[in-house]
C-alpha cells in the first residue's frame, strides 16, 4: 500500500481533543459546571450548534434502534450509522450512546455491542439500568460507561408513570446506594432523575464520578435538558425544563414564507438558476421539435 494511502490509517479512535470521561472528571474536580443536551429527533445538526458554543455531553438516543431492538442485525447498521453521522458533525462534545436494553442483557452482549459503538465515534455507552455484574464485566473490558440512576425514562417510567422518586429517606439512601455501586463497578458519571433538590446534591458531593441533574433542579456537577424542551417543541412544557427558544414558529414561518413566494412566482428568480449556451440552446429545442415520442 502507498504511504499516500496510510497516511489516515488509525490504530485507535482515541482523540486528544474530545471530551472524554476523563475531561468531564477533571471539569467535576475543577468544579465546572457539566452542559448535557440531547437532541432527541431534532438530529446531530443541533448537536453540533451545542458544540460550537461549548456544551459537553450529548446524549443519543437511537429512535430507529429503540424502535427495532428485536432484530439485530438492524440494530447494528443502524446505531453504528447513527453514532458515525454525529461523530461526522461534532469533533469534541462528548457523545453519549443510549444502548438499547437487549444489548446489555447479558456482560458479553454488552461488551460485544458497547466496543463496536465505541469504535463508531461513541465516548461512551448508556445501559440505561444495567445490573452491576454486567456493569463491571463492561469495565473490566473497557467499554466506558455514563449511566443513569433514579427515574429510568424509557422502559421504567412506561411501566410505573412519570413520577419523582427518592421522596423518603429509604428511598433517597437506596438511590444513592445505586450510584455508588455503578460507581465503584467502573461507570465513570452518571445523570440523575426526578429526585429531590437535596437529594441530587448530596449525592453529586458524596460521589467521586460526574453527576448531572435531569428534571430534578440541583445544580449537581451539572444539568441536563432536552432539546425539545429547550426550543419549545414540545405540545406541554415539563416542569423542570426552560424554553430558550420558539422553534416551531420560526420554522413554520420561514416555510410559510417560501410557500408564499414558490405560488406567487417570486421564487425561483432569474439569479437562482443559469442559462444554455444559444446555440446549445438552439440545437436542444430543435431536438425537441422533432422529437415524436
Amino acid at each position: 500500500m502507498a504511504d499516500n494511502q496510510t497516511a489516515d490509517i488509525k490504530m485507535s479512535t482515541a482523540s486528544k481533543t474530545r471530551k472524554n470521561l476523563n475531561y468531564l472528571q477533571k471539569m467535576k474536580d475543577r468544579g465546572e459546571k457539566i452542559v448535557q443536551m440531547c437532541p432527541a429527533e431534532l438530529g446531530p445538526f443541533f448537536a453540533m450548534a451545542a458544540e460550537m458554543v461549548g456544551c459537553d455531553i450529548c446524549r443519543i438516543p437511537d429512535m430507529m434502534s429503540l424502535r427495532n431492538s428485536v432484530d439485530y442485525d438492524f440494530m447494528k447498521k443502524t446505531s453504528g450509522l447513527t453514532i458515525q453521522k454525529y461523530r461526522e458533525y461534532c469533533k469534541i462534545i462528548h457523545l453519549n450512546y443510549y444502548m438499547p436494553a437487549p444489548t446489555y442483557s447479558t456482560g458479553e452482549q454488552a461488551v460485544r455491542w458497547g466496543s463496536e459503538w465505541t469504535f463508531d465515534g461513541a465516548d461512551s455507552m448508556l445501559p440505561m439500568g444495567v445490573t452491576n455484574d454486567v456493569l463491571k464485566f463492561m469495565s473490566d473490558n473497557y467499554v466506558p460507561t455514563y449511566g443513569h440512576i433514579g427515574a429510568i425514562s424509557g422502559w421504567q417510567t412506561n411501566a410505573t408513570g412519570y413520577k419523582k422518586v427518592g421522596k423518603t429517606a429509604e428511598d433517597a439512601f437506596k438511590i444513592f446506594k445505586w450510584g455508588y455501586e455503578y460507581q465503584e463497578n467502573g461507570m465513570g458519571g452518571m445523570t440523575i432523575e426526578l429526585t429531590p433538590m437535596e437529594v441530587s446534591q448530596a449525592i453529586a458531593e458524596k460521589l467521586r464520578v460526574p453527576v448531572v441533574s435531569i428534571a430534578g433542579g440541583a445544580p449537581c456537577d451539572g444539568s441536563e435538558m432536552v432539546d425539545m424542551d429547550t426550543f419549545g417543541v414540545m405540545p406541554k412544557p415539563a416542569s423542570h425544563a426552560k424554553t430558550y427558544a420558539q422553534l416551531l414558529p420560526f420554522l413554520c414561518e420561514a416555510y410559510m414564507d417560501w410557500l408564499d413566494d414558490v405560488r406567487d412566482g417570486d421564487y425561483p428568480e432569474d439569479k437562482h438558476g443559469y442559462h444554455m449556451d444559444p446555440e446549445e440552446l438552439d440545437k436542444f429545442n430543435d431536438m425537441m421539435a422533432k422529437f415524436e415520442g
